[in-house]
């Protein structure tokens, strides 16, 4: 069991404070208590978290605790019906109801209840868990690892924890890089852009800098899983706002606008691409329509030279 994840998740569930809920600092028992069960003396843990719920019978995080030790200490009965009241109490509260089910699935997995152990892991993973390593690592489920139903459970734990390692939200990635940009027409420079992968690679980060102008721009692509499409969110130091979506279509993402009202009146319709001509080589094309599609003109047409030594790495968030 990998108890000290869960000893710090606890911790930032149902935090600690003066009220009746968790015991103060002063309180020499949860201290006792406290000490007991970082060091995993489940034993001592078990009998002292026992006493602080006839105390508390209120607080959560006892309850919890007294789940967690009681398993440890192979009480499995004592476990299920302290992890249970723990569920009940946490209740908007701060503990996630998620969180206990996978605390009493494991439990039934320790006791050899394959059933209700796959059934209430069942009930975790759809209700948001995903602490995979905590899947991964936990020993009550060795003997579940090569269960089928287990593997697309973890499989789907795992999705929830890093949910942007779907194959869609890869679909842009030719566009990451640091870039010299130049007009398809006759090879000026036109500007520079660096474009990353952030947020777990949820996002697709344009940083756009034009040539010999204060103007630049940022973008925010992102594969919209509910829609089913690619989304563009542009805004630039001019007050531009740009709203695209589309899809991936034979190498191109292909993004629309709607048609959009102008300040100048009637409407603007865009249509946005970009081409993935070689690793190094990215053509972006772009064209607008004041008649709702039936002729076009060309906005800007560019390519994208990838700067030579340069790497550019996703990062966690911004």
């Amino acid at each position: 069991m990998r108890f000290p994840f869960a000893v710090a998740l606890i911790y930032a569930v149902i935090p600690m404070g003066a009220s009746a809920q968790t015991a103060g600092s002063s309180d020499s028992a949860a201290q006792a208590a406290e000490k007991a069960y970082t060091s995993e003396n489940w034993t001592e843990a078990e009998r002292q978290y026992s006493e602080l719920t006839k105390q508390q019978p209120e607080n959560a995080r006892f309850w919890y605790r007294l789940g967690v030790s009681a398993r440890g200490d192979r009480h499995f009965d004592v476990a299920l019906e302290a992890m249970k009241k723990a569920k009940t109490l946490g209740a908007g509260k701060g503990l996630p109801a998620f969180l206990a089910d996978y605390e009493i699935a494991t439990t039934y997995a320790a006791m050899g209840d394959s059933a209700r152990s796959l059934e209430t892991l069942r009930s975790s993973a759809n209700a948001g868990f995903m602490m995979s390593s905590r899947l991964q690592n936990d020993t009550e489920w060795n003997s579940l690892r090569t269960n089928d139903q287990f593997a697309a459970l973890a499989k789907q734990i795992h999705h929830n924890s890093a949910p942007c390692e779907d194959g869609e939200f890869k679909q842009f990635d030719f566009w990451v890089g640091d870039w010299d940009v130049a007009s398809a027409a006759d090879g000026v420079h036109r500007g520079n852009s660096h474009i990353s992968k952030e947020m777990g690679g949820c996002v697709v980060w344009e940083n756009w800098t034009s040539a010999g102008s204060p103007y630049f721009g940022k973008s925010y692509n992102t594969w919209n899983p509910n829609l089913k499409r690619w989304e563009q969110y542009w805004v630039d130091t001019s007050a531009g706002v740009m709203f695209f979506h589309g899809t991936l279509k034979d190498n191109v993402m292909d993004y629309w606008t709607d048609d959009v009202p102008q300040a100048s009146g009637g409407t603007l319709l865009r249509h946005l691409q970009f081409f993935n001509l070689a690793p190094d080589k990215v053509r972006q094309f772009s064209q607008g329509s004041t008649d709702s599609g039936k002729t076009w003109h060309t906005e800007y047409d560019f390519i994208y030279t990838r700067v030579a030594g340069k790497t550019t790495e996703s990062a966690g968030s911004h």
